[in-house]
């Protein structure tokens, strides 16, 4: 049976392009999550003043890929001690952020923090967020498979193919087979 994670970690393209590529992930969808706005557009989150954050939700099978480690490909994907920015992103719907969906997620969640703080990985503590889901608003369409549709774009070659790249190396057992 699938379970998903939902998460922020600035711009949802890089972490849509990323989680396409992992064994056991079924789907991912870039959307908002985190705000107050019923049915936000991407220019009203885009203003800061929704609440939302831009995450994805990534539908995966847990038999092949659990959770754990789907937060610790997140933790090597962004920044995550930076408040409301990654990069030149900036703002909180760009924030750090995990939505869980359950007591299970909640506890893996704060847990792998706590590890991914004692190993001194980061020069500063993690600021994630990590709070209960309340609403996904599936992105226009045109957000979605960013990557995949727009990969000569320049933020595409610049800031979404070094993601890419290396969780292709770090994490080559896990990547989908052709």
């Amino acid at each position: 049976m699938s379970e998903t994670a939902l998460l922020g970690g600035g711009c949802f393209w890089c972490l849509e392009a990323v989680y396409d590529e992992l064994s056991g992930v079924e789907r991912v969808i870039s959307g908002y999550a985190g705000g107050s706005q019923p049915n936000p557009t991407y220019e009203q989150v885009c203003s800061g003043r929704t609440g939302h954050a831009e995450v994805v939700q990534v539908t995966f099978d847990p038999a092949v890929l659990s959770y754990r480690e789907i937060l610790e490909v997140f933790f090597t994907i962004h920044d995550p001690t930076t408040l409301n920015r990654q990069g030149a992103d900036a703002g909180t719907q760009y924030r750090s952020i995990i939505l869980f969906e359950s007591p299970e997620q909640e506890a893996v969640a704060r847990a792998v923090i706590d590890e991914v703080n004692a190993s001194g990985v980061w020069h500063a503590p993690i600021v994630t967020q990590v709070e209960p889901l309340d609403r996904f608003y599936p992105a226009e369409a045109y957000h979605q498979n960013y990557f995949e549709q727009n990969p000569y774009q320049p933020y595409c070659q610049i800031i979404i193919a070094p993601k890419v790249a290396k969780v292709r190396e770090r994490y080559l057992a896990r990547l989908k087979r052709a």
